[in-house]
């Protein structure tokens, strides 16, 4: 997966990780044309095979932003077949992301606005910067959210909170992103990753089938009523009975070792 892309830096910084970096400092990582093509290639190629990769990181590079959103300075040549063509492919790259079969964790290390803030909200819990700031500033250039926002927001932190937010369009604070459930756990800036990465390698060292049925479960529950996402639960469940992990995992712990889990 360590791929040479041109937007993105794809790197493992330990067995079973990826540390995804989005790597347009100079334009606050605001996302282009080819960074959107290759963000979607990186979740659909993950997607396919998942290989050894147990969880993902996904940040961006340098200390001042995380994701600005769209590059506006990209946008403002683009017609409307254009604009819209363009936007097909944040559907599909938002689409593959919320489809990723590993778990996902933004360490979002500044600012993330607009389709920055989107990108937080879909992958599967996010770590902050105590310097971190959001915003849904669509609404104030003639838009609205139109990755996921109005959805996977109100899921985060409410509906009404999720109105407030995107109607306005006023930046808020990580204090603020961590209050509301946005964002699980603040961080000082120089301990951000580490403490991200601490949380991959927890994730990475489980049976990795379990955790991405235990992550299907929990994503395809939210729709369903109770009675149904419970059905829905033991269905993901009972695929796991049969795995050599879950006989290993019962095996270790009646052996008081450290399970040995290889994803089969």
């Amino acid at each position: 997966m360590a791929k040479n892309y041109q937007t993105i830096l794809v790197e493992n910084p330990a067995p079973g990780l990826l540390r995804a970096t989005l790597n347009r400092p100079a334009s606050a990582n605001a996302f282009n044309t080819s960074m959107l093509r290759e963000l979607l290639d990186f979740w659909t190629g993950l997607a396919a095979s998942p290989g050894e990769t147990r969880c993902v990181v996904l940040t961006g590079a340098g200390d001042r932003a995380f994701c600005a959103g769209a590059d506006l300075k990209e946008r403002n040549s683009m017609d409307d077949e254009t604009w819209r063509d363009q936007h097909k492919l944040i559907e599909r790259e938002q689409q593959m992301l919320l489809a990723c079969p590993v778990p996902v964790i933004a360490a979002v290390n500044g600012a993330a606005f607009a389709g920055g803030l989107e990108l937080v909200l879909a992958c599967d819990f996010a770590y902050a910067s105590t310097n971190a700031r959001f915003a849904m500033t669509e609404t104030t250039l003639g838009l609205m959210p139109g990755a996921g926002g109005t959805q996977t927001l109100s899921r985060s932190a409410g509906a009404r909170r999720a109105k407030e937010i995107i109607l306005a369009g006023k930046p808020f604070s990580a204090a603020e992103a961590l209050s509301w459930g946005i964002v699980n756990k603040l961080c000082e800036p120089g301990k951000l990753m580490d403490e991200t990465l601490a949380a991959a390698l927890a994730i990475a060292a489980n049976a990795p089938l379990a955790v991405r049925q235990a992550k299907r479960a929990i994503a395809g529950g939210q729709g369903m009523s109770l009675a149904k996402a419970m059905e829905f639960e033991i269905e993901c469940y009972e695929r796991l009975v049969e795995t050599a992990d879950r006989r290993e995992g019962i095996l270790a712990f009646n052996e008081k070792r450290k399970p040995r889990f290889t994803g089969r």
